[in-house]
């Protein structure tokens, strides 16, 4: 299991970059008995399904990761660098689960490593249209070894704040795209939605934030997109919410929705801690599986930081955790 994460950690797969990883594992990593599928996304993405029978239950988790790139260091029972967590811990935990379990003599399970998931889930909205009597999914995240019951929705919304330049000497000849833009943030500051009783409080943040103007020159044009964190009570206002900070300033400013991902309650079995998460995952592109299982080693508080780790120990845990689910899930020790 460690040997694969380390072999798997060797390659850049951030966003984009993940489908020379996907064919590596389905070359050198598909085992004689699995059927293998692969599926390309429209972007000429690569998703690796590895088969055991017809699946009912399928084990996801993705290859792709956010930068930049930090190579893999093993320091006794830690594992540390991009992808330690998020989420090729995740693959190898599951890919290990896979294992014992064909060694237990089950059937009708599979491992399904997704792309891009890190910037809209991609590879699961591709696999989702390959995906048919599956009962479960069990997907792989950093959960610290607990069942999820709920997570956050996703919404990306991408802006252009339109102006026009002049010389900064003289600012009342133009019209100054980044104090549209600083109007706009204010008003959304100031929105106010409704707290969800098991999520909480809808959050975003503002990424590729982007002006090209000289430092002289007035910014007539201003990028940006804002990533919301939603609930149950407020994913299907979001868009409203927004468009109403616009007011008369729709001809200056363009909104563009880059996907929405709706926020997911999980199925639970007993015997496990549980809890609830603010980030988003690859489930609710899986509209064709009902019942969705989060779980996985690892914290999400140091995915996507410089500081990633995930313990070995965790990892074996977590192994004996989803095997124990899956038997409860599937009815019978062996089918």
């Amino acid at each position: 299991m460690i040997d694969f994460l380390l072999d798997i950690m060797k390659f850049d797969s951030t966003s984009g970059k993940e489908s020379e990883l996907a064919k590596y594992i389905a070359e050198k990593y598909k085992p004689d008995d699995a059927e293998l599928e692969m599926h390309t996304t429209e972007s000429g993405r690569t998703n690796v399904f590895f088969k055991w029978g017809e699946p009912k239950i399928i084990f996801n988790s993705h290859t792709d990761t956010v930068p930049p790139y930090i190579p893999p260091t093993k320091e006794d029972d830690i594992v540390k660098g991009r992808g330690s967590c998020d989420a090729k811990g995740q693959l190898a935990y599951l890919f290990e689960v896979c294992k014992q379990l064909r060694k237990e003599d089950h059937n009708n399970f599979g491992l399904l490593m997704t792309c891009g998931e890190e910037d809209g889930s991609h590879g699961a909205v591709e696999a989702n249209k390959h995906i048919k009597n599956s009962d479960f999914i069990i997907v792989g995240e950093p959960t610290e070894n607990k069942l999820i019951k709920a997570s956050k929705g996703n919404f990306c919304i991408g802006f252009k704040f339109n102006g026009k330049n002049c010389h900064s000497g003289y600012p009342e000849l133009g019209d100054n795209a980044i104090d549209r833009m600083m109007t706009f943030v204010r008003k959304v500051n100031e929105l106010e939605f409704p707290e969800d009783e098991i999520l909480g409080k809808t959050t975003y943040n503002i990424g590729k934030l982007e002006s090209n103007n000289a430092h002289n020159v007035v910014s007539d044009l201003v990028t940006m997109k804002m990533f919301f964190r939603t609930t149950f009570k407020t994913h299907d206002l979001i868009v409203d919410k927004v468009k109403s900070v616009l007011n008369d300033e729709n001809d200056k400013i363009e909104m563009n929705v880059y996907f929405d991902h709706v926020p997911v309650r999980f199925y639970t079995v007993e015997g496990i801690d549980t809890g609830v998460v603010s980030y988003g995952t690859d489930a609710p592109s899986f509209t064709n599986i009902k019942n969705k299982i989060l779980y996985g080693p690892g914290s999400i508080l140091v995915a996507h930081t410089e500081k990633e780790f995930i313990k070995i120990s965790d990892m074996y845990k977590a192994v004996e955790d989803v095997k124990s689910i899956f038997k409860k899930i599937s009815g019978s020790s062996a089918q």
